[in-house]
């Protein structure tokens, strides 16, 4: 264990429990009913309202071998493929062989997808499937309907939920056993303050770290926080480098910062083309898919046309669906565009890659478990080996379902003795930066690592995020100190941070370009030196030490600590507490 932690008041109320889950999208909530349905005392931490996470703006679908003629085979094939080369082959065996069963289970939890005239479930395409395996609803706000659904169940099961919340750190036994997690409740009501759940098993299902970037399709909630307590908690995390861009983010201007609308991949699942100013398709010769590559080679051509054609933005045109078709399957992209002075029924739509999706997160093992015993991780923070180098569409919710329902066989077969004592911390928390450093840390990640990467641009990212994290010491040593006041602000800020470094210092560390990691100083993929993973912790001195798998298989998680005698490491320090 880092004995590290964030600067926070003492918890001034506590909850005990057997389970406590800290997320609330299809991961977390899924996990929860499980764990309850099985007698276990559960407690769900959000840091919004139940349905306020990323699950809700979800808006493509589910993807499962569900239709006929399809196979998890099918699936599997064209999961490895999107991953470029880094997917670990048994973890991806796992969520196509038991994602379509798990979907099923989704529709008896309440969830209601689109169906067919004879009554099946209504498929789509999206990129890098070679057949319709979405499953939808609401045409194009199936996220919205499996929050509500899943929300639905957690009340009527009456599990005890403590909304508002944002998780802090882990509590940890004299063992260095998980023993439950510090939170502060935003407002009042029940709980206020800094409080704690005391429980002997951690589910993280805290979703995605978007907001490192300027611009991200994810809400403003996705801080990173669950990768950053897991970190400061001595656990490791795995190919945080690999962040996708999804290639059509409605473009609202120079300069537009925060959650910004996403135009799902299934318009052109459905036949809409990518054009440039002049109205030509380029991605027609660029792969035999065309606009349904893979995320990553889309966004890779966006960008090149928009650097050729010295603009900020493509286009993608759907004119020829006509009103009904736009009303009918995609209400939900249609109400956006139209509320910001587009009409897509007649005219094309500007589109550029925004952040999405966090390919990378807590490393886990095929049953959800981490480095740090008790701790368990699923959905958009962990990093299962699923995704690879690059997730292929629809694929996030599958994940949060599977891993979701596997983390909970764990803990049930495992039952967790409760009521073990946490023990205090050794070493200083960390210093918090203040609130405005948020958007700094933005434009230095958008600027040095965003879709294009070079090691001058991540050279300099790494600097002046160093040169953030020198001065937060600083402040906190001098005489007088002016350290930021502790907040959620200032913790989401220092989140922030800490996952902005490792991510630039895993992208500085994979000289080639695979999936949606795009060096242009190493245009090509190097299978011989990198078909590997990176792995990264947090040693308690405060420095990341950065190692590499042997092979692209993640094989077990190892106790923490463990892994930092590997012979292929790399430790990048930081500045000593003054």
């Amino acid at each position: 264990m880092t004995g590290i932690r964030l600067t926070a008041p003492a918890p001034g109320w506590s909850i005990d429990a057997d389970v406590v889950v800290v997320g609330s999208g299809v991961a977390g909530l899924t996990a929860a009913l499980r764990c309850a349905a099985a007698g276990l005392a559960t407690v769900v931490v959000t840091k919004a309202r139940l349905d306020d996470g990323s699950t809700r703006w979800a808006q493509g679908g589910v993807a499962a071998a569900l239709g006929e003629g399809d196979t998890p085979e099918q699936h599997l094939d064209d999961t490895l493929v999107a991953g470029a080369g880094l997917c670990d082959a048994a973890a991806v065996r796992t969520l196509v062989t038991e994602g379509p069963d798990a979907v099923r289970r989704l529709i008896g939890t309440g969830a209601h997808f689109d169906t067919a005239d004879d009554g099946t479930i209504a498929l789509g395409r999206e990129g890098g499937h070679h057949r319709r395996r979405i499953a939808h609803a609401g045409g194009d706000a199936t996220g919205a309907e499996i929050s509500r659904a899943l929300v639905e169940a957690v009340r009527e099961a009456a599990l005890h939920t403590v909304e508002n919340a944002l998780v802090l750190d882990l509590l940890t036994d004299a063992e260095g056993r998980t023993a439950g997690v510090t939170l502060h409740v935003m407002g009042e009501g029940q709980h206020d303050g800094v409080g704690a759940v005391n429980a002997p098993a951690v589910i993280l299902a805290t979703g995605g770290m978007g907001q490192v970037f300027s611009a991200t399709t994810n809400p403003p909630v996705a801080t990173g926080d669950g990768v950053a307590l897991a970190l400061r908690a001595g656990a490791e995390v795995s190919d945080l480098e690999f962040v996708q861009f999804h290639p059509t983010v409605l473009f609202l201007g120079s300069g537009a910062e925060g959650q910004q609308p996403l135009v799902s991949e299934a318009v052109r699942g459905e036949g809409a083309h990518l054009v440039d100013a002049h109205g030509t398709r380029f991605m027609l010769g660029q792969h035999e898919m065309a606009e349904l590559a893979p995320r990553d080679i889309v966004a890779k051509a966006i960008t090149r046309q928009m650097q050729l054609h010295g603009t900020e933005h493509m286009y993608l045109d759907a004119r020829h669906f006509g009103a009904e078709m736009w009303e009918q399957h995609f209400p939900t992209i249609l109400a956006a565009c139209r509320a910001h002075g587009i009409d897509p029924v007649t005219e094309p739509v500007p589109v550029a890659p925004a952040a999405h999706h966090a390919s990378g997160g807590v490393r886990t093992d095929l049953r959800g478990r981490t480095t740090v015993p008790g701790l368990y991780a699923c959905g958009e923070v962990a990093c299962t080996g699923v995704h690879g180098a690059n997730r292929l569409a629809s694929n996030s919710l599958l994940e949060g379902l599977v891993f979701a329902e596997r983390i909970a066989a764990d803990i049930v077969a495992d039952r967790p003795r409760a009521g073990v004592e946490a023990v205090g911390t050794l070493s200083a928390p960390s210093p918090l930066l203040p609130a405005e450093a948020r958007s700094t840390i933005q434009r230095i990640m958008t600027r040095g690592a965003g879709v294009v990467r070079s090691a001058d641009s991540l050279a300099r990212a790494a600097e002046e995020l160093e040169d953030l994290h020198r001065s937060a010491f600083l402040k906190a040593g001098a005489a007088e100190p002016k350290d930021a006041e502790p907040g959620v602000e200032a913790w989401e800020a220092t989140n922030l941070l800490l996952v902005s470094r490792v991510l630039v210092a895993a992208a500085r560390q994979r000289e080639e370009t695979r999936g949606c990691h795009w060096r242009e100083d190493r245009p090509e993929r190097d299978d011989e030196n990198w078909r590997r993973h990176l792995v990264v912790r947090l040693t308690p001195d405060r420095q990341l030490t950065l190692r590499t798998t042997d092979t692209e298989a993640f094989g077990p998680v190892a106790a923490a600590g463990a892994a930092d005698t590997a012979a292929a490491s790399t430790t990048h320090p930081t500045p000593e507490e003054p």
